[in-house]
């Protein structure tokens, strides 16, 4: 059964071990620590007590910013992304947030897809932004009314 619950300090390990399986250039444990002191928000998705996704996210006034998001390399394609990215803006919106801004790598198709199944609209690209094995590419924006 999933579950989600906010993240703490001994989650932190697993948070970065997920990232390093899920993406090359995913977060180290040492920004997840500097992002849990600056009070960020860290939703956990779990299957039977096991962390298998997590996104984390800031707010300023009534607006939040999509810092990460990510579901174990193992467990994508099963509709979990879409079930975290829907918990979250759910916790948004009882907030009062009015509006969710992200950015993505522009190869990042499945991501892309799903945001924009979930209601998001490309909102600008911010050019050489994100570094690769070959160089730079684009970071694309995004934003979703809430």
């Amino acid at each position: 059964m999933i579950a989600f619950r906010p993240a703490s300090a001994p989650d932190l390990e697993k948070l970065a071990s997920l990232e390093a399986a899920a993406t090359p250039h995913g977060w180290s444990e040492r920004q997840f620590h500097d992002s849990l002191a600056a009070g960020h928000a860290f939703l956990l998705l779990e299957i039977d007590g096991e962390v298998y996704g997590h996104a984390v996210s800031m707010t300023v006034l009534d607006e939040a910013e999509l810092l990460t998001i990510v579901i174990a390399p193992d467990r994508q394609g099963q509709g979990l992304g879409q079930a975290l990215l829907g918990e979250l803006l759910q916790q948004l919106r009882q907030q009062g947030c009015s509006r969710l801004f992200l950015e993505v790598r522009e190869s990042n198709q499945p991501a892309r897809a799903l945001y924009a199944k979930s209601g998001f609209v490309e909102t600008g690209l911010r050019k050489h932004y994100y570094p690769t094995s070959s160089g730079r590419e684009h970071a694309v924006l995004m934003e979703l009314g809430l």
